[in-house]
């Protein structure tokens, strides 16, 4: 009997000496939510583009509206993919949400035409010229 409750006092002081992990959690969701809150989105267009290279480059604040241009002349804005007459009024629908620059990024293999296309389209839909930038590397 008498070791019976040495086991019993024993599993007693024992269970005391837990460490409770619930301000641990606490502090841990806390630092999530806090993360996920402060945390600076990228917007992309929806493809990788080989980049032309330029000898000069900008940093560019405010962007808002990505346009992709891929190699094979397709149009991806807000990782869709628009068809060439319905890029001024998907530019329009974005420009309504939020001002912001345009920035076009085209395919180092991609046709003018569809560069002129688009930023023909930006200017119809009410964007400035001093908005719409073009996406490069530096040489």
């Amino acid at each position: 009997m008498r070791r019976n409750r040495s086991i019993v006092r024993q599993a007693e002081e024992e269970g005391g000496q837990q460490i409770d992990l619930t301000p641990m959690l606490d502090v841990v969701f806390i630092m999530l939510i806090f993360f996920i809150v402060t945390a600076s989105f990228i917007k992309e267009a929806g493809i990788d583009v080989k980049r032309p290279v330029a000898d000069t480059l900008e940093s560019i604040k405010n962007q808002k509206i990505f346009i992709a241009i891929s190699e094979e002349n397709d149009i991806w804005i807000d990782k869709q993919q628009v068809k060439p007459v319905s890029v001024k009024g998907v530019i329009e629908r974005m420009r309504a949400e939020s001002k912001g620059a345009v920035v076009i990024q085209a395919d180092a293999a991609s046709f003018a035409e569809t560069f002129a296309l688009i930023y023909d389209a930006a200017r119809d839909a009410g964007v400035p010229p001093e908005q719409i930038h073009v996406a490069t590397l530096e040489e």
